[in-house]
């Protein structure tokens, strides 16, 4: 069929799942906007700079599927840049698009704004190359398979992947497939599935502790609800790492905890490691999720199940979909089957509530068992790096609930625009943001974005005057770690003065238990600002404060005193 370049690239994208995309307009993008304007199904949404709406993106693919990310040349790209290498690092599938100049002005080497005017139209595409699964110049001769191929690599790879349209490219007609974009991932080699599906089945059968260990990857290739059944049905106990938090049921009678090495509790630790069959999500360990590199997984026990590939301790099996390898697993065990494999296992525990008098100044202590006690199933969970996700990590969250954290980039100021995306993507659903003030001054502007779009989060400011995590690296007292002290509350009010947007203030625990008690009766948005000290944080930063100056610093480095 005939079409334009601009409309089949819009409409394989609606055909995958997006209809928003995010982004910020510009001169060499205005064009692709114009067609946008006219498409069905799908619309722009912009953001109030480019890193925001890359992260709005990540965050839109987080509960979508995939996310879509429209920039300009230059400026735009490279602003976007440490959000798109944060979709790589967490595995996220977004689509960006830049708007280039036209194809005359770069073939013939043209010296344009937006560019370092030395004719060199090479250097931005090269520059997303590496955070990208593919980077890739469209024109009518290449438009229908490249833009296809990048759609592909982006959802089967679970990675961003960057195209770029020069600007007098998107109008010109072309012959395009009539059918539609097929999503599916491709089926696994049939001997290979039969293949691994046998020595899992044969391990499986012998084993006397087994055990599943999940990690994000379980979310992004589509396994959390077979790993969910073969837990329920073969009685397997399950524990997640810190990046993987509340994948599965974190109430469950099966679930073990965190595991995270030496910093796992003992019974976790000595469960998974143990293991005589042991299930892995291809974990990818850092420092801050593998307890400094302490993690020792039994690797003759792991079956690791990736999207397309599954192993058995040494032995590799390739062309193997993850998915349908667990689909046909579950098969092996009737419905509702039940063992005694988790008799022995140790029982998760949230922690308690401190005990304490209502009219006490708020403690991390306190804190965050009574903000857990205030979600409910099917939340989404926004956590920000540092004692946000810190506090939370802890807790046990309610079913179903879709915590998200950046936990391996770990930009600051992530997760605002992220809740953008994620509302964009999934508004019926309740969601939460709990942000520091440090990070949360870092993309504030995207407040604006949340009541222009009547969105209606609750977001939890933890006000303790700067960058507390850092704090408890180095520098407690040095004012590098203390930010402007704003008056948060009225932010909602400045940014639209006809908000429907609630702000509260809370600094004692009364306080709180009051302003959770409005929030939660209330339809609308809600801004809730607690005042906490700087120096107060939650148990698990204390510890990992000081860890993280003996990594970083060595042992002749500076220390809080």
């Amino acid at each position: 069929m005939q079409t334009t370049v601009g409309e089949f690239l819009f409409t394989r994208l609606r055909q995958a799942g997006v209809t928003e995309v995010i982004g910020m307009p510009g001169d060499f993008n205005l064009n692709l906007l114009e067609q946008l304007e006219d498409m069905d199904g799908i619309r722009f949404v912009g953001a109030c700079n480019e890193l925001n709406a890359a992260y709005a993106a990540d965050g839109y693919a987080r509960r979508r599927g995939i996310g879509a990310l429209m920039t300009t040349y230059g400026v735009g790209e490279l602003s976007a840049l440490c959000g798109i290498a944060g979709a790589n690092s967490e595995h996220l599938p977004v689509f960006s698009i830049g708007g280039a100049p036209p194809l005359f002005a770069t073939q013939n080497r043209f010296r344009l704004h937006h560019s370092l005017a030395d004719g060199d139209f090479d250097n931005m595409l090269l520059s997303m190359a590496p955070f990208t699964v593919t980077a890739v110049h469209i024109d009518s001769t290449n438009a229908v398979e490249e833009i296809d191929r990048a759609l592909h690599l982006c959802l089967r790879k679970q990675r961003p992947v960057h195209i770029q349209i020069p600007s007098d490219v998107s109008h010109l007609k072309i012959e395009a497939p009539d059918t539609p974009f097929d999503v599916r991932m491709p089926a696994s080699d049939p001997e290979r599935l039969a293949a691994a599906l046998a020595h899992v089945q044969e391990k499986l059968a012998s084993a006397k502790r087994p055990a599943i260990l999940t990690d994000m990857d379980a979310d992004r290739h589509d396994l959390i609800e077979g790993l969910r059944v073969l837990a329920d049905r073969a009685g397997i106990p399950y524990a997640q790492l810190p990046t993987a938090k509340a994948l599965l049921d974190e109430n469950g009678p099966l679930f073990l905890g965190t595991y995270a090495g030496e910093a796992s509790f003992a019974d976790v630790r000595e469960r998974i490691e143990s293991a005589d069959f042991l299930i892995t999500t291809s974990p990818r360990f850092i420092e801050s999720n593998s307890g400094n590199f302490t993690a020792q997984l039994p690797f003759e026990s792991v079956v690791d199940i990736r999207n397309h590939r599954v192993t058995v301790g040494p032995d590799y099996y390739e062309g193997v979909v993850g998915s349908e390898l667990l689909a046909l697993l579950v098969d092996t065990f009737p419905e509702h089957s039940t063992t005694d494999t988790a008799a022995d296992m140790p029982t998760a525990v949230s922690p308690q509530q401190e005990p304490g008098n209502a009219s006490d100044s708020l403690t991390h202590a306190r804190l965050w068992p009574r903000m857990a006690e205030f979600l409910r199933p099917d939340d989404v969970v926004i956590a920000e790096a540092g004692t946000s996700n810190i506090g939370l990590s802890s807790q046990r969250l309610p079913s179903n609930t879709a915590y998200v954290a950046s936990n391996i980039w770990g930009a600051i100021g992530y997760t605002l625009p992220a809740l953008f995306g994620s509302m964009l993507a999934a508004p019926e659903r309740r969601h939460l943001l709990f942000i520091g003030d440090g990070s949360f001054q870092l993309t504030a502007q995207e407040l604006s974005s949340i009541l222009r779009h009547d969105q209606r989060p609750i977001i939890v400011l933890i006000d303790n005057a700067g960058y507390t995590i850092e704090r408890w690296i180095l520098g407690m007292d040095r004012t590098y770690n203390d930010v402007a002290a704003w008056d948060y509350g009225r932010l909602p009010q400045i940014f639209d003065a006809e908000t429907t947007m609630r702000s509260y203030h809370a600094s004692t625990h009364e306080e709180l238990d009051d302003a959770l008690a409005h929030i939660e009766s209330s339809e609308y948005g809600a801004f809730l600002v607690l005042q906490l000290d700087p120096k107060d944080a939650p148990a698990g930063l204390k510890a990992f404060g000081p860890s993280v100056a003996d990594f970083d610093y060595g042992p002749t480095g500076p220390r809080n005193p």
